[in-house]
């Protein structure tokens, strides 16, 4: 027996699987580092440009706000990076079980904590 199709689809309460949240988060935080490249080469730029703007730079990432964006990138980075690493070990035919794909994927998302908690002391 075929159930009935629902009339409207309400995406709220839709509970999307784990490898879908972490999918969707790998688009995301390559979006944001897309974004965020003019600022992170303006960074770059006054860290190398002189003593005079690196010591303007130092001043800059001594704001705590600057210093949660910059752990922000950091995290979108690092879980970009896992997250593609995950998807390339999928496109070669590894882990596509299910529970092969969750535990990759929590695998994924702590890891790529983990690291940004580290990453996140160091620059503090």
């Amino acid at each position: 027996m075929v159930k009935p199709r629902p009339k409207y689809l309400n995406l709220f309460q839709i509970r999307l699987p784990i490898p879908g949240i972490v999918s969707i988060m790998h688009r995301v935080s390559g979006g944001v580092l897309f974004l965020f490249i003019p600022f992170l080469l303006t960074l770059f730029e006054m860290s190398l440009e002189s003593a005079q703007t690196f010591a303007r730079f130092k001043t800059v990432m001594s704001h705590w706000m600057f210093k949660l964006i910059v752990i922000g990138l950091v995290w979108a980075y690092l879980h970009h990076l896992c997250a593609g690493i995950r998807h390339l070990a999928l496109d070669l035919d590894y882990g596509t079980e299910l529970a092969s794909a969750r535990a990759s994927s929590n695998l994924v998302l702590v890891v790529s904590i983990v690291l940004t908690a580290v990453a996140g002391v160091l620059i503090w």
